[in-house]
């Protein structure tokens, strides 16, 4: 177990606030913020790089605060990968072993069995500069894996991938946590987040502004700020299931079809607001997803207004201020709610 406790720090122009949270044994512990919120700094205190001007840092009941970086039993995998670009794969995941200050096993054979866990054996003699970024994601993977950290900590791991690489790094990621790592990982991007995370922070300012459940804090932001940074208007808790052929999430006394490959599942579905439709009359259309409920509250927004209607479940639609006149909404309306079931975006627990 992972706990900082009122760990405070000042930077020219910038400080850490008292940061304190924890992340328990078997925890996939999301750090969410924007850009310069600090969670980097957070991760480098925790590394060992960077010294608190105060708190404590706990790793299992051992203080480390001011311990060495190599004694820490703490692994960082840095966003720009840092792999040492004149050494081959095999190289880096030998030459990490051997900076740890006892070294009880084999390096060649540690070397190829992280390899293969890690589905990198092809790349063992090729270096740094012939790999993709992919690639590159997975060999710093690896040389922090093969220490054997008691706690991984991973700074924006998807954040200079593309969107297919990102869907096998996040099922790698997955993957290296079922088999029992306990992460720390820090992101600007909520659905990372929701589709990894069991726990979240979210971070702004240098101070922590809430933590709990990715579910506790999605659904029940506590701040303005939290629920803008997150952006979301539909977030469902779900249970999947097939039923003739289609893929159907429940949540509630609703029933949304979605495409996804996942099935009998339990996870989270988002719907963007800006992809429901609204009508005052059930409409012939290629959409799917037809529900009827009565508008709850209209509330102005900078593209128009947002209109939460009750149909078993909240929505949230996105309409224009034209098109919300021109369909007449008003509180206490019933109206219908249309989606695609492209429109459902799936992640799983």
């Amino acid at each position: 177990m992972l706990s900082l406790c009122a760990i405070s720090k000042k930077f020219p122009g910038f400080e850490l606030k008292e940061v304190s949270f924890t992340v328990e044994d078997g925890d996939y512990f999301i750090l969410l913020g924007e850009s310069g919120a600090g969670k980097s700094m957070v991760l480098e205190t925790i590394a060992g790089l960077v010294l608190p001007d105060s708190g404590s840092i706990l790793l299992d009941g051992r203080e480390i605060t001011r311990e060495k970086i190599q004694r820490r039993g703490i692994g960082l995998v840095f966003q720009d990968h840092a792999v040492f670009p004149h050494m081959t794969v095999r190289g880096n995941l030998q030459y990490a072993l051997k900076a740890l200050p006892r070294v009880q096993e084999n390096t060649a054979e540690a070397a190829e069995k992280m390899a293969e866990r890690l589905s990198i054996i092809s790349l063992l003699e090729r270096k740094p500069a012939t790999l993709s970024g992919g690639e590159l994601q997975r060999v710093a993977l690896a040389r922090t894996l093969i220490q054997k950290p008691g706690i991984l900590l991973l700074d924006e791991p998807l954040a200079s991938v593309d969107h297919q690489l990102k869907s096998e790094l996040r099922a790698l990621l997955r993957q290296i946590h079922k088999e029992g790592q306990t992460i720390l990982h820090v992101t600007h991007d909520f659905e990372e987040a929701i589709s990894l995370g069991s726990r979240v922070a979210v971070i702004n300012n240098g101070m922590i502004v809430q933590e709990g459940t990715t579910h506790e804090v999605f659904e029940h932001p506590r701040s303005n700020f939290v629920a803008g940074f997150a952006g979301i208007k539909n977030f469902f808790r779900v249970t999947l299931s097939v039923k003739n052929g289609k893929t159907k999430a429940r949540t509630g006394p609703v029933e949304i079809e979605l495409i996804t490959e996942e099935n009998e599942t339990e996870g989270f579905i988002i719907i963007r607001a800006e992809d429901l439709v609204l009508s005052r009359e059930p409409v012939d259309t290629s959409m799917v997803n037809h529900f009827q409920g009565t508008i709850q509250r209209i509330v102005p927004s900078r593209s128009g207004c947002e209109v939460t209607l009750d149909a078993g479940i909240l929505f949230t639609a996105l309409v224009t201020s034209t098109s919300a006149d021109q369909l007449g909404l008003r509180e206490g309306n019933s109206v219908w709610v249309h989606f695609k079931a492209t429109a459902v975006k799936y992640f799983c627990l």
